[in-house]
């Protein structure tokens, strides 16, 4: 499923009726009907750059960043400066939610770098969040209730498209603790370069599943882009989820504890654990050198979640793309605070040269 409608501003689902879902059954038809007439789940928001860039740049150093919400947008417009990122890929940021004070987040951090922003949805949350969210927003309402990927970035774009990698509705009857319309996806926007154009691609797979339908995931994202850009140079940055475990597994903390014991490095070099890795590396997909090897890029909050051991579950994968100086980097504020639960991952490319025949 690719979309290419794009929109200076995503219509909302009214508050009635995302309460009305919240507080309904749960049956799949029910969710098949509200994920078809929800608007905001087929278009792309996309907002220009208020001055962009020129001097197109022979390399990019490009950011991934699950930010958890976008709640800390100072910390993160200030991390990212730091970071020299030309292009930054987002995942889990807030449109109109309370746990994030009800903001923009993307627009108000494109507007601290200068920058533009395409910004597709995920998710439109029918209550507060999860359970810890729930709680500390009690009595509040969300203005808009999206969640979902973005690109922010000061180059011009092209082409920009929203791929859905699944619409089982797995999140709307509420067993995961959350209720949801919507699906994991993945947003593609093509960056200019002095070498030329570059397909840039933020995701987030699924968490609450296993490594083969992880694996499932990543052919739907890997035929989206062969369609919409072939053989084009073209750089992933993702929660990919490699937990190397499905649901019940990863819940159970000694089966984890004990697993790690025996192989110390399955959680933070999952690969052979993990069949998307395989499958990307078929069709001409690479990860070694953009990513730094065996460190984990999971992070502890203040309140002990998640719990150690942690996992590297965020990764770049490229085609066509030279990469180096890989990095991760600390997502905390200037108290050594914890603002995301998942760390900076920054990685420069550029277009490997072509052959001419």
């Amino acid at each position: 499923m690719l979309v290419t409608r794009v929109v200076g501003r995503l219509e909302a689902v009214n508050e009635v009726e995302r309460a009305r879902l919240r507080d309904g059954p749960g049956d799949v038809a029910l969710f098949a009907k509200a994920f078809a007439s929800f608007a905001c789940l087929h278009a792309i928001e996309m907002a220009a750059p208020p001055a962009p860039r020129l001097d197109l740049p022979k390399r990019l150093r490009v950011v991934y960043w699950n930010a958890e919400r976008l709640t800390a947008v100072g910390t993160a417009r200030d991390l990212l400066a730091r970071a020299g990122a030309d292009v930054v890929l987002l995942a889990e940021v807030d449109v109109g939610m309370a746990r994030s004070g009800n903001r923009h987040t993307v627009a108000e951090l494109a507007h601290g770098l200068g920058a533009g922003f395409l910004f597709g949805v995920e998710f439109v949350e029918l209550d507060l969040g999860d359970e810890r969210e729930r709680a500390r927003c009690a009595g509040q309402r969300n203005r808009d209730g999206l969640h979902g990927n973005a690109i922010v970035l000061t180059l011009p774009l092209a082409r920009p498209a929203l791929v859905r990698l699944e619409t089982s509705g797995r999140w709307f009857d509420g067993r995961f603790g959350e209720r949801r319309v919507g699906g994991r996806m993945a947003l593609l926007a093509e960056v200019a370069t002095s070498a030329g154009p570059v397909l840039l691609v933020s995701t987030h797979f699924e968490s609450h599943t296993d490594p083969s339908d992880r694996a499932r995931e990543m052919g739907v994202l890997l035929d989206a882009i062969d369609r919409h850009a072939p053989g084009m140079p073209a750089l992933i940055g993702g929660d990919l989820n490699t937990s190397t475990f499905d649901l019940a597994g990863r819940r159970d903390t000694a089966g984890v504890v004990a697993a790690v014991a025996t192989d110390p490095d399955r959680l933070v070099a999952p690969e052979r654990w993990e069949p998307l890795f395989d499958l990307a590396a078929r069709r001409g997909w690479s990860w070694t050198d953009a990513n730094v090897a065996g460190l984990a890029t999971q992070r502890t909050r203040a309140d002990g979640t998640p719990a150690p051991p942690l996992g590297k579950i965020d990764w770049f994968l490229a085609r066509g793309l030279r990469c180096s100086d890989p990095a991760v980097l600390p997502a905390v504020d200037a108290r050594g605070m914890a603002v995301s639960d998942h760390e900076l991952l920054a990685v420069t490319v550029e277009p490997e040269p072509r052959s001419v025949a």
